[in-house]
């Protein structure tokens, strides 16, 4: 038995809301006895209370999220209520106001009407206007500006969050939910925005209430019942006041909660600690109120009371005013002394353990020289830091690499227009522009040369001029490239990025993707590290070895299962391996270089001389791979032939792409890579794993010329 009335009580508050709503729908319709209707005014107004006390104790409008519908659910239960109360007053109002048998109405209108029905009406009055023209306007008027703001800083808020997040303050975590409290914020308001009107509109219902319990029920009273004129007007005037401030109280305590929420700030504080915090500012304050109170009451020499009053009140001011002047100048010098001791102590150089051991180093960093701090700051658009978001997405598409967040930081020992990009504090790559002008370039399309101040493209070396905003449309009717400032260190940063992959990659980087990996394909990640016990710096090396021939590693399922192929020869080869990555990466490889019209693989190939020669000349390096130990005299041919056969291909408009067998393939690359950057190296294994997907076309041999 017992449990079954547990169970009812726990079924009864799972259901209470909807149990309520229909319950209010009812009394719309159904007559509520006097009891009752008493028990449910008195609810009523502690709805209003609770409501009232829970706004000022609510630090953030929006965490108060069910306001909106706490509103429209307490207007309809006041406006039912209010109904009920009606008809009980047209049913029973003409026994007279002393048989009246409604308590709480009685008491309210003998509270505010007494025994001069007159002042009481006045009272009222007064009571309706202060709600409808004060209260209610002032806070549905709050509501709809607090909605339109709320909407239209949006988008400004989000992109804030964006760059916060890009500049690295805060986590992708604090990021999410930073964004989801802004959705709160303006779905909010705009919520309230509409609930004011309900609250507007319950006061006006309430007025048109209050004339039909006064003219209807005098009328009804004296025409159905027979009463006397002089006895209706003495009776339904005091209970239409009794019963219009119990249904006016709670609303009017519901607008003022409502104007209390629309009109808070964004704190973290409740209002109390607010006013505590913000009305405490100064001591002086109260002094001089204090001081200004006692002088007034000199002018009011024959009201001996008044004088009692202003002396008092004003005395209490500079009492309060003083202790809060002392407590000002206590809390200052405990401040001054705690400086002086840290500075003491800075002096001193402190302990050892209060010395980081570490000093950590930002993964990647942009510092700006003062004269491009406008390009990201949020005021005047952040360009900028749209741009570095861009780049992040992108390098993880086409890399397959997650950059860290990039620092971005102003330097007052660059150059005003300077700025430089930094790996792990090392510098990478700097330049300058200038703000307010564009480069143009000649991409060959020029019809018309135009004048300019001199410049270089940071990125590719190309020659370039600055132009003013006003020379913009002729440069762009000439056939000139027109580059503003922030694309051109987001270009630069790009290339910087792509060419400095392998170095942005590390064992933590590792470490991350293969966790995330696990999550789609833990049996592959459990036969790569489980089963065949490869490290994650042997798998750093081999990824970094792809990153750094700009092979993206985005298909790292397929590199693993590579690694899990060969995971049986021990000890791991990474120089091997990596070559059989890229075997299995052929067609990827490829496709990056094929023309995409005819899907053309342009190459010039490496003859059998020359790949005998580099094979005969291969050394084993102590740190682990190996590297082509020519002389100088067969170093400088080596060099010579294959600078002849790029400076063919690249004159016919081909990639530098040289094909050579696979047990050379990386002794190539690393030969050439110092002396002439930028040049590709493929294997025959790569191309005939692209197998019919793209069509070999041999434009020369680099041959060893004796």
């Amino acid at each position: 038995m017992a449990n079954r009335f547990v169970n009812f009580l726990n079924s009864l508050a799972n259901n209470f809301v909807a149990a309520a709503a229909v319950v209010v729908v009812l009394m719309l319709l159904i007559p509520v006895p006097s009891v009752l209707l008493n028990f449910l005014m008195i609810l009523n107004i502690a709805i209003a209370l609770i409501i009232l006390l829970t706004v000022l104790y609510t630090p953030k409008a929006s965490d108060l999220s069910s306001f909106p519908r706490v509103i429209l659910f307490s207007t309809i239960f006041g406006l039912a209520l209010n109904v009920c109360s009606t008809r009980f007053i047209l049913k029973n109002g003409h026994v007279g106001f002393d048989m009246f048998s409604g308590d709480m109405i009685k008491a309210f209108a003998n509270i505010v009407a007494g025994e001069d029905v007159i002042i009481g009406l006045m009272i009222f009055i007064i009571l309706m206007i202060i709600q409808v023209v004060v209260i209610t306007k002032g806070a549905s008027r709050v509501s709809e500006v607090a909605a339109r703001f709320a909407l239209d800083s949006m988008n400004s808020k989000m992109f804030a969050v964006d760059s916060e997040l890009q500049s690295g303050s805060i986590t992708d975590e604090q990021a999410r939910e930073k964004k989801a409290s802004i959705r709160r914020e303006s779905d909010f308001y705009s919520a309230m925005d509409g609930s004011s009107k309900f609250v507007s509109g319950n006061v006006k219902a309430g007025i048109f209430i209050t004339i039909i319990n006064l003219v209807g029920g005098i009328l009804f009273a004296m025409l159905r019942h027979g009463m006397s004129w002089q006895n209706a007007i003495n009776t339904f005037p005091k209970l239409t006041i009794g019963d219009g401030l119990l249904s006016q109280l709670p609303s009017l305590i519901l607008s003022f909660a409502t104007g209390i929420l629309v009109t808070g700030s964004n704190s973290d504080e409740v209002l109390g600690e607010q006013l505590k915090k913000q009305f405490t500012v100064s001591g002086h304050i109260y002094v001089i109120s204090g001081s200004i109170l006692i002088f007034m009451s000199l002018v009011f020499y024959e009201l001996p009371s008044l004088i009692f009053l202003l002396v008092s009140f004003g005395g209490l001011c500079i009492f309060v005013g003083y202790k809060m002047i002392k407590k000002e100048k206590q809390t200052f010098a405990k401040k001054l002394a705690e400086e002086q001791a840290a500075k003491s102590k800075n002096q001193t150089g402190g302990s050892p353990e209060d010395v980081s051991p570490i000093v950590p180093l930002d993964p990647l960093s942009l510092e700006l020289g003062y004269a491009l701090i406008p390009l990201v700051d949020k005021e005047k658009g952040a360009e900028l830091l749209e741009r570095v978001t861009r780049i992040r997405r992108e390098a993880a598409i086409d890399l397959g690499l997650v950059i860290p967040r990039i620092r971005i930081i102003d330097n007052m020992t660059l150059d005003p227009n300077e700025y430089c990009f930094k790996i792990r504090g090392i510098e990478a790559g700097r330049s300058k522009i200038k703000l307010d002008h564009y480069m143009c370039l000649d991409t060959g399309m020029v019809t018309e040369k135009i004048e300019g101040e001199a410049t270089t493209d940071p990125t590719f070396g190309l020659p370039g001029i600055w132009i003013t905003e006003s020379e913009r449309p002729i440069a762009e009717r000439n056939g000139y490239s027109i580059i503003d400032p922030p694309t051109i260190i987001a270009t630069h940063m790009t290339e910087i990025i792509r060419s400095h992959a392998s170095e942005i990659l590390g064992r933590q980087e590792v470490s991350a993707i293969i966790e995330k990996i696990k999550e789609t394909n833990p049996v592959v990640v459990n036969e790569v590290i489980d089963t065949y016990k490869y490290t994650y710096g042997e798998i750093e090396k081999i990824l970094q070895g792809l990153l750094k021939e700009r092979v993206s590693i985005r298909n790292i399922v397929a590199i693993l299962e590579t690694l899990a192929n060969f995971g049986m020869y021990t000890p791991h080869n990474t120089w091997f391996l990596t070559e059989k990555v890229r075997e299995t990466l052929g067609l990827q490889i490829c496709l990056q270089y094929v023309d995409p019209q005819d899907k053309n693989l342009s190459v010039v190939q490496l003859s059998q001389s020359w790949a005998e020669k580099i094979l005969q000349h291969k050394v084993e390096l102590s740190g682990g791979g190996y590297a082509v130990g020519f002389d100088p005299v067969d170093g400088r041919k080596w060099i010579n032939s294959v600078s002849s056969a790029i400076i063919a291909m690249k004159e016919k408009n081909y990639l530098p792409i040289i094909l050579c067998p696979a047990d050379v393939r990386q002794l190539v690359y690393s030969s050439i890579d110092r002396e002439l950057p930028g040049v590709i190296v493929l294997s025959f294994n790569e191309v005939m794993a692209a197998g019919n997907s793209i069509k070999l076309e041999v434009m020369g041999e680099i041959v060893d010329e004796q």
